[in-house]
């Protein structure tokens, strides 16, 4: 410090002491000082004399900074001093005034000092890498001023900043961890750094946006609010959009991570008396220019399609129509929500019929196709929200067939509201190309155009519509009452541009009668139509007026070019007299040639869009300048054609077209054998399919009925041995494990026993009667009876038969458990037969079952049979069909070598032959014509 103040003060001391000393003694104090607080005080005195000294501080103190930068990374204070001084010499933000004195040499140098001293910086590409690095240091001192600097040497230069962070390793990666930073103030200069980062550098784009750039993008969006919340979310919409526009690869990646979907709430429009802010109007109007980034008509169709199918699928399509029928939106935000509609509904059907039915909250509720067309042709409402409306309905028509005679049937007299309580689209459309105001005039003209584009069958059915001008006079065609109006000219007082309302009706005759020779023939009619058409076109007007002839020029080539020669007043022949007698050809091409080289032709062939400064700019329609460019040429080539060779025209037309009658017929029988064929063959596969099925559920119930029929003869067997062995004892089935053998010897077991047992008790009862008897004859007789003598001497020979009696029932405990075995054997023998009564009952219906199933078969055999005579008819119908198809083919190619044969001759006649691709295309044009036409005619009559 005491050495900063002595600088300082020298500063002031005397005359010797420039400005450019003290800046030299503070370098040398950085580069020689020892101390780490010198050259921090001495880089800190350089900080505070930056802003000031801005030339002299960098020319002398930068590479000192950029050491210092090196060298002292250990202390954050230091660097971060040095970061803010190389900011102060980078930037061009005057943070100070200037004084008087230098002013006038500030003012001149300050845009190229920025630009030079980031170019000494960034010469050595390590410098740019340094910063890298010291971006991961997450002390704030040293963070914010370096993410501060990092964007002003994008600003100065940012190609050569951006490649050199490409080319270094994790250079992209560390710059996204500064939007993860918690820090409020260094997350959203990361926000600002990224935007200079990624601008007009697809690479980086991608290597952001792979980041998971977008994720924390929608995060700190809704984190700030949304729409409601302030600059921060500003600066988060413009970074989604460097990242996502004219970058399809974003684009895919954004849809694909469902981040369309967390968009929706951004639209959702809450109270309507809580005000309209500058910045929300703002962040609104960012959000809207979003979406049109992702569904704008220059991506890829593909691309476009698919994030249109997830707008109306999240249901931002309907957010974003509610905002459309709101009230209280401010008109800039109103137009833009319009255009952004636009963008979402063209060219997708789902979109546009959802369109259709969107309603105003009005009693009675109206159409909101209806309600923005009362905005498009009054005149009191913004030119840009008029062009605005008149883009939403281009879209709408856009590849939509359906709506295009949903259009056009609101003129036809049998759908006008008799009661004329409503207004339709088309009554507004024609009020407004009859108004005295041209802006409405050309509006209505190219809407109504719009609803003709590609459509052969509405340009026919708006020939019906009839206009009643005034009580009393007889209704007149439309086609008329257009030609009226332009033949009148200037006659009518109108608002607005001279010559806009004839130009708006003559694109609109251009349209109608292009490829409608019926129109032409209408138009050809009238008799003071070509009269009209040759005076304008042979006029020698101003230069203003260029465009008027040459359009009236190509109306007259196309009523040439799609004549019919049905009116023998105006055949092509005639036509092209007249216009030589009373224009000239090279005069009449010359006029012709006017419409492209206008000034604002190319501006409106460039985008779909109807993007105009001021309504007087406002000449060209985008679909109309590709008719011209497809018409100019084949009209000139008629107009120069002789008589000769367009009656040779005419008759090769004519062959042609039987040629191509055959063809088409041929083609379409073709195409029906086609479809029969492709109709028949996926009724053999799946007839097949069913054929397998079949196959496949015959085998398993064969499976299944052999299953059963082994389990029933098993049954049955076992049954028949049960049988055997309720009638015969000696029965050789084995029942409940017990063998034939052992029930026979058991049974053998308990005869014996009982027969042993009845012999024993009748031993028995003798011994006890012959006992009884003894006891009764030795009482009586005493000892002295010689009976009783014997007898006792029988006595000691009784007695071991009498002990062998009275141990008898020792024996009878046996018999008592052999008893007890033949009840176990007896009670078996009833289980069997009921078990043997339970397996009928499962034979019985095993039986039934097993009829069932023969049944099944018998009735899968026949399917199986219908079915292969099926197949068989089907195969021989195909046969029979390619054999037409070669019989068919042997007559195309007939045919083929008579073109070949007619286009020869043509050529040696010195007439230009079309080419077959043309052909090709202009059947299958006719083909989707025809299509078309049956289609829309059920719609609209």
């Amino acid at each position: 410090m005491n050495f900063l103040r002595g600088v300082m003060g020298g500063q002031n001391a005397g005359p010797q002491h420039t400005e450019a000393e003290t800046i030299q003694k503070l370098c040398d104090r950085v580069a020689s000082s020892t101390l780490l607080d010198d050259r921090r005080n001495a880089v800190r005195a350089l900080k505070s004399l930056s802003k000031k000294y801005r030339l002299e501080v960098g020319i002398q103190a930068m590479e000192h900074l950029i050491r210092v930068l090196q060298t002292d990374r250990s202390d954050s204070e230091i660097i971060g001093y040095a970061l803010d001084t190389l900011y102060n010499i980078i930037s061009n933000d005057e943070e100070e005034e200037v004084g008087d004195v230098e002013e006038e040499n500030s003012t001149r140098q300050n845009e190229d000092l920025g630009s030079q001293f980031t170019e000494i910086f960034i010469k050595q590409q390590e410098n740019v890498t340094l910063l890298l690095s010291l971006l991961e240091e997450f002390d704030f001192h040293v963070r914010w001023p370096g993410v501060k600097l990092l964007t002003s040497l994008l600003k100065q230069l940012g190609p050569q900043v951006q490649q050199i962070i490409l080319v270094s390793p994790m250079g992209v990666s560390r710059l996204m961890d500064v939007l993860a930073d918690s820090r409020e103030v260094i997350r959203n200069d990361g926000v600002l750094l990224l935007q200079a980062l990624t601008r007009s550098n697809g690479a980086i784009q991608k290597i952001v946006a792979f980041e998971n750039a977008f994720e924390r993008l929608l995060d700190i969006i809704t984190e700030e609010g949304s729409s409601d919340g302030g600059i921060v979310v500003e600066d988060c919409l413009i970074l989604l959009q460097n990242l996502l526009k004219n970058n399809n690869s974003n684009q895919n990646f954004f849809k694909e991570g469902s981040y369309i979907q967390r968009m929706k709430p951004w639209f959702e429009v809450r109270d309507e008396n809580s005000g309209w802010s500058a910045q929300k109007v703002t962040s609104l109007h960012l959000m809207l220019q979003l979406v049109r980034v992702l569904v704008s008509p220059t991506n890829p169709p593909g691309a476009t399609s698919s994030c249109q199918k997830a707008m109306f699928q999240c249901g931002l399509l309907q957010q974003l129509c509610t905002i459309l029928m709101a009230t209280g939106v401010p008109a800039d935000i109103l137009t833009e929500t319009i255009n952004t509609v636009s963008e979402v509904i063209r060219g997708c059907q789902v979109n546009q019929d959802y369109f259709a039915s969107v309603n105003a909250p009005s009693n009675p509720p109206r159409p909101a196709i209806v309600v923005l067309l009362m905005s498009m042709v009054n005149e009191r409402q913004p030119f840009v929200l008029r062009c605005a409306v008149l883009y939403c309905f281009q879209c709408f028509l856009y590849k939509n067939q359906k709506g295009q005679g949903e259009i056009v049937s609101t003129l036809l007299p049998s759908t006008i509201d008799a009661t004329g309580n409503s207004v339709s689209a088309g009554q507004l459309l024609c009020g407004g190309l009859f108004s005295t105001d041209s802006l409405s005039n050309w509006c209505a003209a190219v809407a109504l155009a719009h609803a003709l584009q590609e459509n052969a069958t509405q340009k026919e059915q708006l020939l019906r519509v009839q206009l009643a001008t005034s009580i009393g006079n007889p209704p007149v065609s439309l086609l008329q009452q257009c030609t009226n109006i332009l033949s009148q000219g200037d006659k009518i007082d109108r608002r607005g541009s001279k010559i806009q309302t004839r130009v708006g009706l003559l694109m609109l005759l251009c349209t109608w009668l292009s490829n409608c020779p019926i129109a032409v023939t209408h138009f050809l009619h009238n008799t003071a139509n070509v009269p009209f058409l040759t005076g304008q076109i042979a006029e020698n007007l101003g230069e203003e007026e260029h465009l008027v002839q040459g359009l009236c020029a190509l109306l007259l080539g196309i009523s040439i070019y799609f004549n019919d020669n049905s009116l023998e007043t105006y055949l092509k022949e005639k036509l092209k007299q007249l216009i030589e007698k009373r224009i000239g050809k090279e005069n009449f091409i010359e006029k012709l040639g006017f419409i492209s080289k206008h000034e604002l032709y190319s501006r409106a062939s460039q985008k779909p869009q109807p993007n105009f400064p001021s309504p007087e700019y406002m000449i060209f329609d985008h679909e109309f300048t590709k008719l011209v460019k497809e018409l100019e040429g084949v009209i000139t080539k008629a107009i120069y054609k002789s008589s000769e060779e367009d009656k040779k025209e005419e008759e090769v037309k004519k062959t042609l077209e039987q040629h191509d009658n055959i063809v088409t017929h041929y083609k379409n029988m073709i195409r029906e054998q086609d479809l029969q064929l492709e109709e028949l063959k996926h009724q053999i596969s799946t007839l097949k399919c069913q054929n397998e099925q079949l196959q496949t559920a015959v085998t398993q119930q064969a499976s299944q009925i052999q299953q059963q029929k082994d389990q029933y003869n098993l049954l049955k067997v076992q049954r028949g041995k049960d049988n055997q062995l309720q009638g015969s004892s000696s029965d050789g089935v084995q029942v409940n494990g017990v063998q034939p053998e052992e029930i026979s010897r058991l049974r053998e077991e308990i005869d014996e026993l009982k027969s042993n047992q009845q012999l024993l008790q009748s031993q028995l009862a003798e011994k006890d009667s012959l006992i009884e008897n003894l006891k009764s004859s030795q009482a009586a007789s005493g000892l002295h009876d010689p009976s009783a003598t014997a007898a006792s001497a029988r006595d000691p020979e009784q007695v071991p038969e009498l002990k062998q009696a009275k141990s008898f029932p020792v024996q009878g405990e046996s018999e008592s458990l052999r008893a007890a075995s033949a009840a176990d054997v007896e009670g078996r023998l009833s289980a069997l037969l009921q078990e043997t009564k339970e397996l009928q009952n499962e034979i019985k219906i095993l039986s039934e079952e097993r009829t069932a199933l023969k049944e099944q078969l018998d009735s899968s055999n026949s399917t199986i049979a219908i079915l292969q005579n099926e197949k068989d008819k089907l195969e021989l119908e195909i046969t029979d069909s390619k054999k037409e198809q070669d019989d068919l083919l042997v007559l195309l190619a007939d045919q083929d070598q008579k073109i070949l044969s007619l286009k020869k001759k043509l050529k040696d006649l010195g007439h230009p032959i079309v080419e077959e691709d043309e052909l090709e295309s202009g059947d299958q044009d006719d083909e989707d014509d025809e299509s078309e036409d049956g289609k829309d005619h059920g719609l609209s009559i």
